[in-house]
């Protein structure tokens, strides 16, 4: 495993991201598993875990929290918040200092940890951040030492340019991969620039570029590549990037024979982490062989930039035109 730095922190370049461990929207995922899952990462070097406190609302951090007290090792655990509709939570009282201090000491107490590595907006409404409020709420939170680093999870190239106009922001959270290329273009150099660390979640567009689907393959009632596969349920670019799951899945048998092998979402990540500017790649796992699969791509080598001009001129023309939802 190789590691990037964050804000002066060493993680690993590839993190997990813990969306399953919430046995919602994702099917359902044991305490074993989730365990297997969590130690398989660690013990492979991996040391950036993201989560949320709507995952399974408080589910994934409990699981990840009563984990940490397993292992000695530094871990970097990284949360967010904005998102709770439970009682007495809501938009726009999610937003309030006092709301977003109690999403933070609820994680908190979910992860058994004094302070969190990093919290992070959770793609709220574009009018919140242009306002300006819940950035210094974040200071405020930071200067009574209940987080370490603050940064914001984005739906969209303007609402990171947004953020990138802040004081203090840490990371930001960005969805890019082989079904998502342009954004590099928007905003990879200006967060260069200002020492932003670029934190990559889907980076398989939800398993579409594992190589593993057909147009037959059916997902559980309760997995969100079932409700929200044209985006019923929120934004369409987390399920699929935004892509129509028939059409992705060719497009997937593509991209797969123009890589150097069959490890298909290995080299998917690899792609990912041949652009300087990403600190880390998030992929999730709902079983320890996926993590395996994903912390691979650490190791493989760079991608020929022969083969970066296809799969781009692959996407301008084939999979740029179809995406759904705001980006």
């Amino acid at each position: 495993m190789r590691y990037r730095s964050f804000q002066g922190n060493n993680i690993s370049e590839v993190g997990l991201g813990t969306w399953q461990l919430g046995s919602s929207d994702w099917g359902n995922v044991s305490d074993e598993t989730a365990f297997a899952i969590l130690n398989t990462f660690v013990e492979l070097g991996g040391n950036f875990i993201d989560t949320a406190d709507v995952y399974g609302m408080g589910i994934s951090e409990k699981v990840i929290g009563r984990f940490l007290k397993t292992r000695q090792e530094q871990l970097f655990v990284a949360s967010k918040l904005g998102r709770r509709g439970d009682a007495g939570n809501g938009w726009p009282q999610n937003f309030s200092l006092e709301g977003m201090r109690r999403a933070v000491t609820d994680s908190l107490e979910h992860l058994q940890l004094p302070q969190l590595f990093l919290e992070q907006l959770h793609c709220i409404p574009t009018e919140e951040m242009r306002s300006g409020k819940v950035f210094d709420n974040l200071r405020q939170l930071q200067s009574e030492g209940l987080i370490k680093y603050w940064g914001a999870s984005v739906e969209t190239s303007e609402e990171a340019l947004i953020c990138l106009e802040q004081e203090g922001l840490a990371s930001l959270q960005i969805i890019f991969n082989l079904f998502r290329q342009h954004i590099a273009e928007e905003i990879f150099e200006q967060a260069a620039a200002k020492g932003v660390a670029l934190i990559v979640r889907v980076p398989l567009a939800s398993g579409l570029l594992s190589g593993k689907f057909n147009a037959n393959t059916q997902f559980a009632a309760n997995d969100h590549r079932h409700f929200n596969a044209d985006g019923a349920a929120f934004n369409a670019g987390e399920t699929f990037s935004g892509v129509p799951f028939e059409h992705g899945v060719q497009q997937a048998q593509t991209i797969a024979g123009m890589l150097p092998d069959d490890r298909t979402a290995s080299w998917a990540i690899r792609w990912i982490l041949d652009h300087p500017q990403v600190t880390t790649v998030i992929p999730g796992a709902s079983k320890p062989e996926q993590v395996h699969s994903n912390m691979l791509a650490s190791d493989l080598p760079p991608i020929e930039p022969g083969v970066h001009e296809q799969l781009r001129t692959l996407y301008d023309a084939e999979i740029k035109p179809v995406i759904r939802g705001h980006y």
